[in-house]
């Protein structure tokens, strides 16, 4: 079995509900709103994926006391209480929010996501590989444009969901050929 889990902030916890509803085989309302055909991605047998938590993790407050990291890195702008960072901050702190949640609930695969001014970033840490990246919209959460911000959502969403489909299935190959993509073996 592996496990999965995950502390996202711009995602909204949706990675992990979309994986939830992979690894139970649910469709219809209560299916995956974004994977369609997993089988295209390869043979890994989605049965034996657990998802352990799904964490929405917006506020630096959150970081702190949920996930238990002491020193988060201090957030550019704090909007009642949610962190923005530019776009190199939100990278840090997806790395550090993944290897929280990880060290957490001891989980075979990790997900961050956090997203301020900028692309906003994704890590996913296995015991092999720490893997972050964009979203391919940019967006700033002080201007409050709610569309914009949902574009990058979905794009955050959907790249996360790839790319887990692509580890499961152990194709390396295409994940290095992705856009934005930052993989450093352990």
């Amino acid at each position: 079995m592996i496990k999965i889990a995950t502390a996202e902030c711009f995602t909204h916890g949706k990675i992990g509900l979309e994986l939830h509803a992979l690894a139970q085989n649910y469709d219809g309302n209560f299916g995956s709103e974004y994977i369609k055909k997993p089988e295209e991605y390869g043979n890994f047998d989605y049965n034996q994926l657990s998802i352990t938590c799904s964490l929405f993790i917006p506020t630096i407050d959150a970081v702190k006391d949920i996930l238990n990291v002491e020193n988060p890195p201090k957030p550019d702008y704090l909007i009642k209480g949610i962190k923005v960072y530019d776009e190199s901050g939100d990278k840090k702190a997806s790395k550090i929010m993944a290897k929280a949640v990880m060290n957490l609930t001891n989980c075979d695969i990790a997900i961050g996501t956090t997203a301020g001014i900028g692309h906003g970033a994704i890590t996913i840490i296995t015991n092999e590989y720490e893997i972050t990246t964009i979203t391919d919209v940019y967006s700033d959460l002080r201007a409050n444009n709610s569309e914009e911000l949902f574009q990058r959502s979905q794009s955050g969403i959907k790249k996360t969901l790839e790319i887990i489909l692509l580890i499961l299935n152990k194709n390396f190959e295409k994940i290095n050929s992705l856009k934005n993509i930052e993989i450093i073996k352990k």
